[in-house]
């Protein structure tokens, strides 16, 4: 339930993020804002990454979810170890770079936000069972 949550607020950052870019972006500013902020948007982010990696082996797509998961975590963790300086210095960059970057890493997250709902609603087929 709860790695359902992550692909459904997944599904939401990349739709705002296809709507409007900038407002991803002013939400970004706030928690780079200070140190704090960004080691707690960090330390949720290897959370749902962590949660992923743990509904995966229930899901259609066990790899792909384990995969998932643990970028979303370095994700979190390349944050905290880079330090706010660092990254504010990466989302300036990207932010230069115009709206259709933005919206390509909110398609990004879109289809993934997808692929997680669609692997984790079902049940992993098992080809042992079907050959007895």
């Amino acid at each position: 339930m709860a790695a359902l949550f992550v692909a459904l607020f997944t599904i939401v950052v990349g739709i705002g993020g296809l709507i409007s870019p900038e407002s991803g972006t002013e939400i970004r500013r706030l928690y780079f804002a200070t140190p704090v902020r960004l080691y707690t948007a960090g330390a949720i982010r290897v959370a749902m990454g962590l949660v992923v990696i743990l509904s995966a082996a229930t899901s259609r797509a066990p790899k792909t979810l384990r995969v998932l998961g643990a970028v979303m975590s370095m994700q979190g963790l390349s944050g905290i170890l880079m330090g706010p300086d660092h990254a504010r210095t990466v989302m300036e960059c990207e932010t230069a770079q115009g709206p259709a970057l933005l919206r390509v890493g909110a398609v990004v997250a879109l289809v993934a936000g997808v692929f997680m709902v669609l692997a984790l609603t079902g049940h992993r087929s098992d080809t042992r069972a079907k050959s007895n």
